[in-house]
């Protein structure tokens, strides 16, 4: 028994701090989603990019919180109060995202959200916030196979991630909650408005210096 929860400890503590560790400071070779979608036959297109154009567009407060967007998650489960019958919708954070991101696999469960809290305020305590973004952006699936911000503007435009225009990159922001559904090449009308909303968004982030805690 005691043999047991020294595994545990060891499997749940231990291997998520020095993972953390010694990724604070070097490129990832890959993440358990990708392993997910290469089983699924999807592929995995990575390349890890040092250089960083797409702004994360869904957590306006991503340099004022401390992992979890109090406000934001009461405001989904009043509206998920409100009308029971819709999908409870998504409250995750950057921080969340990228801890869900290094460790799981995408499996709905509420285990699962409990162990995504636990590495998110493991990630926030050993990361700052720049790194936290940048792996954000270089894991983050953008649908078809295709994690990171270099191998989605490769995807989608042709052109490295540096390359891509303000336009271009709103519309990549665009697609994330549904990058199997959209596409930032050929955009609908959905994809359309939300990328203008994005490059207005864009420009409050750059007004009010909201983004200070990754320049």
């Amino acid at each position: 028994m005691r043999r047991f929860f020294l595994g545990v400890l060891i499997l749940f503590v231990a291997m998520p701090v020095v993972v953390l560790l010694i990724f604070r400071f070097v490129p990832l070779p890959g993440t358990p989603q990708m392993l997910w979608s290469l089983a699924q036959g999807k592929g995995a297109h990575y390349r890890w990019s040092d250089r960083i154009a797409v702004i994360g567009a869904e957590d306006q407060n991503f340099c004022n919180h401390d992992g979890f967007d109090w406000k934001s998650i009461d405001q989904a489960m009043t509206a998920h109060q409100r009308n029971p019958a819709r999908r409870l919708r998504g409250a995750s954070t950057i921080s969340q995202q990228t801890a869900r991101t290094l460790f799981l696999v995408p499996v709905r469960s509420w285990v699962r959200k409990g162990v995504e809290a636990y590495l998110t305020v493991l990630l926030e305590a050993l990361w700052p916030k720049k790194r936290i973004l940048e792996a954000y952006l270089n894991l983050v699936d953008w649908g078809h196979g295709n994690f990171g911000a270099e191998a989605a503007a490769r995807a989608y435009f042709g052109i490295d991630v540096a390359r891509l225009s303000r336009t271009q990159a709103a519309r990549l922001a665009a697609i994330l909650p549904d990058p199997g559904k959209w596409n930032a090449s050929r955009p609908g009308p959905y994809v359309a408005r939300r990328t203008e909303t994005l490059i207005g968004q864009a420009a409050v982030v750059s007004r009010d210096n909201l983004d200070f805690c990754v320049k």
